[in-house]
Formats: C-alpha cells, sequence, structure tokens
C-alpha cells in the first residue's frame, strides 16, 4: 500500500485590497500582454476594474474576454481556448467564481497544447489523456466564496452530449498564483454566498472522509500517483481548519450582509478546502451532483444571472449531503462526530452509530437557515427521475472510487430517493 503523499499548491496571497497588486505580480512573471477572463455581469464590477487597472499600470496590456457562461460548457471551454489562442498572450488573468477560473484553466490548456477536446478529459467518460507540458502563466483572482479553483488542478464543465458534468485534471492546471481579496464578497447575493460556501463545506468533508491514501495501491512509478490521492496528515489539516471557518462564520455572514470579516473568513475557508480535495479528493456528493446540475429543466435561482435553467454547483452538491452523511457516518464515526463539532453541532454524549445522523442533521440546519430548496423535489425531480440521475452519475469515478465504500447502481439509487426531500 501507498503510505506516501504528495501536496500540489500554488503561490497565494490573501488581505483586502490585494487585487490591486495583480499588475505588480504579473509584471514579475515576465508578463507583457495578458487574455483577463471573466463572465459578462463581473466585466462591469469593481473587482474586474481593480484588477484590469492595476495590470495596467505596471505597463502590462490587457485583452479582456468577458464570454465565460456560469456553469461552463464543453461550448464555451472552446470558444475561450480560440480566443487565448489568437490573442498572442503571454499569460492569463481570471477573475470571477469557479466557472471563470476553470474556464481560464480550460483554455489555456487548449490553446498551449491543442487536441480532441476528449483527450484530456478524465477517463471513462474522456481519454484522460495527460497534459503535455507547462502551460501560459496563471494568475487566478476568487470572487465567491466557495470553488477553491483558484487551488486546484481542476476545471469542471457541463458535457452537453452527456447532460452531466465531468471535469480535466492535471497538476499543470493549478494557478500558478492565487489573490484571493475578502473585499470582493461585498456585493454577493445572499443565496450566492450560501450555495458557494456550503460547496465549500462539503469540499472539506468530503476530503476529510474520503478513503484514506493507505488504501491505495503503491504506483509503479511515484511521479504518476494521482493529484486526488485521498484522505492525508496535509488535506487532514486543511480540511479541519476550513470546517472550524464554515462553522463559526457561515451564519455572521448571512446575518449581516455588510461585514466583511465572516465573509472574509468563508472565503478563506474555501482556499483551504479548494486545497484539502485539491490533494485528498471529493466523493460521493459532488459524484451525485453532476447529474443534479445536468438534468435540471426549468428550474432557476434568485441573485444569479438571466439565463437558461439552472440548478448552481453548491445546491446540487448540498442537496445530496445529508443522505450520503447518513450512509457513511458509522464506517468512521469519530470523522464525522469531529466534523458535526467543528460544523456548529452539540456532539458531546453522542454514540459512534449516530455520528452521520448528527452531522446531516447540521448539514440541515445550516440549508435551513439559508432557505435553500428542501431536496431535490424543490428544484423539479421526482422518483421517475431516479434512474435517469443514477446513470448519469455513475461514469463519476474519479470520485465514486475516492467513497470510503464501494458504490453501486443501488447505493446510488437510494441516495438519490432519500435526497428527494430532507424536511
Amino acid at each position: 500500500m501507498d503510505h506516501s503523499f504528495t501536496i500540489t499548491t500554488p503561490r497565494l496571497s490573501f488581505g483586502e485590497g490585494i487585487l490591486g497588486q495583480a499588475g505588480a505580480v504579473a509584471a514579475a512573471m515576465g508578463l507583457r500582454r495578458v487574455v483577463l477572463m471573466t463572465d459578462v455581469q463581473l466585466a462591469a464590477l469593481p473587482p474586474v476594474a481593480a484588477v484590469r487597472q492595476a495590470l495596467e499600470r505596471a505597463g502590462v496590456e490587457v485583452l479582456t474576454y468577458a464570454e465565460v457562461e456560469v456553469e461552463p460548457t464543453d461550448r464555451s471551454f472552446a470558444a475561450a481556448a480560440s480566443f487565448l489562442a489568437a490573442a498572442g498572450a503571454d499569460g492569463v488573468v481570471s477573475v470571477g467564481g469557479g466557472s471563470v477560473i476553470d474556464t481560464a484553466k480550460a483554455a489555456n490548456l487548449y490553446a498551449s497544447w491543442p487536441a480532441e477536446f476528449l483527450d484530456y478529459v478524465n477517463a471513462p467518460i474522456g481519454r484522460g489523456r495527460p497534459v503535455p507540458g507547462p502551460l501560459k502563466p496563471h494568475i487566478a483572482c476568487p470572487t465567491t466564496c466557495g470553488t477553491g479553483a483558484e487551488v486546484t488542478g481542476i476545471a469542471i464543465f457541463d458535457l452537453l452530449a452527456m447532460q452531466a458534468k465531468t471535469g480535466i485534471m492535471s497538476p499543470r492546471l493549478v494557478p500558478d498564483h492565487a489573490l484571493i481579496d475578502p473585499a470582493v464578497t461585498a456585493s454577493l447575493p445572499r443565496l450566492v454566498l450560501a450555495a458557494t460556501a456550503l460547496d465549500a463545506m462539503c469540499h472539506a468533508l468530503e476530503a476529510y472522509t474520503c478513503r484514506p491514501v493507505s488504501s491505495r495501491g503503491l504506483p509503479a512509478d511515484p511521479t504518476l500517483r494521482p493529484m486526488t490521492q485521498g484522505a492525508n496528515p496535509w488535506s487532514d489539516l486543511i480540511a479541519g481548519e476550513a470546517l472550524r471557518l464554515v462553522g463559526r462564520n457561515f451564519l455572521p455572514a448571512l446575518a449581516d450582509e455588510g461585514s466583511l470579516e465572516a465573509r472574509g473568513r468563508l472565503l478563506w475557508a474555501a482556499a483551504l478546502a479548494g486545497n484539502a480535495f485539491g490533494n485528498a479528493g471529493c466523493h460521493i456528493p459532488h459524484g451525485m451532483s453532476y447529474a443534479v446540475s445536468g438534468l435540471v429543466r426549468d428550474w432557476r435561482p434568485e441573485g444569479y444571472p438571466p439565463g437558461p435553467p439552472l440548478i448552481p454547483h453548491g445546491i446540487s452538491v448540498i442537496l445530496g449531503a445529508p443522505a450520503v452523511y447518513r450512509l457513511i457516518g458509522p464506517m468512521a464515526p469519530e470523522r464525522h462526530l469531529e466534523a458535526a463539532g467543528w460544523l456548529g453541532a452539540e456532539v458531546r454524549g453522542v454514540p459512534a452509530g449516530s455520528a452521520g445522523e448528527v452531522l446531516a442533521a447540521r448539514i440541515v440546519e445550516l440549508m435551513k437557515a439559508a432557505d435553500l430548496p428542501s431536496g431535490l423535489a424543490a428544484v423539479g425531480y421526482g422518483e421517475r427521475d431516479v434512474p435517469a440521475l443514477t446513470e448519469r452519475a455513475l461514469p463519476q469515478r474519479r470520485l465514486l472510487d475516492n467513497a470510503p465504500l464501494d458504490m453501486t447502481p443501488e447505493i446510488l439509487a437510494n441516495l438519490y430517493r432519500e435526497s428527494l426531500n430532507l424536511w
């Protein structure tokens, strides 16, 4: 068995006003012409203006691409890659949430190393081809409290032909420098804040409760150890701190939308959780979520840009989480009780057999506090949809194989059923 682990992490700068240093960071990298990637909503907001002005003050030419789609697709990845390839830029700067940062990663990959689209997509959906070499320097500036995309080598998208999410994963996709500025959270709508923060919570929970690295076989070549290698001392450390930060700051951030202190701490939690799952991996809630997002019919949340039906990633993930932790809690009760306590649950005297139930109940309490949907039925799904959801989740082997039990179609179907109505 493999008792070693490898840490992948970018250079990271955190602090209010840090976006004003984007020009100095770019210049230190030797960048003279960059593509600034964002979406149409963010393009007119202060974070993008701050980054653009900082770059221009440093003498860096800026070409803006503001066509990133919220919840990107293979089609939108390809469009961004075409723009970057034609721009003649020597680097990319992303300003936005996970959709923007992941689009910049993928665009950088396909512009640098052109290939058929599925070549780099995770197997078994794609061919899982390794990234052949270095990419252009990438400076990532997150504007939400959840995805942790600024510190991971993972780019997630909707594969339109499958009506499900999948991704591309490589250490070469990790941004070179993350600039994390708490000031960007001031304008986040309440539901966006809640959904992204609960996504960060799920990242940390899944990294903390996935299969341990010691359960995996030793790779023939240590350089071939997967980036998401299982729970390890590094991921445990930062996942635990991320959960403590969410537990202390989630409700205050929702209650006082003008306070940067609680929101800034959630932003820091998101970066820690991103690095935790970027090195350990996620598991069942994320594996279930991709089908939930992909098969959406007509549901749309408040506070998100207008467009087609959408179940934001953080909502699709959290809807499956309570059922998952009820199932797996008894397999590692001490970890589940620790996590529940960090999130604010009372765990003194709780028997080991109730660990999963206590954690699930605390997750539901946080969902209720944020006025989130009460289950999959509330976003348009019913018993008739369980077979299709299960079928589309089963190919997510990168995630399902990281779970602490062997996943079967029957287990997945039951989890979807239990997630239809959470309260």
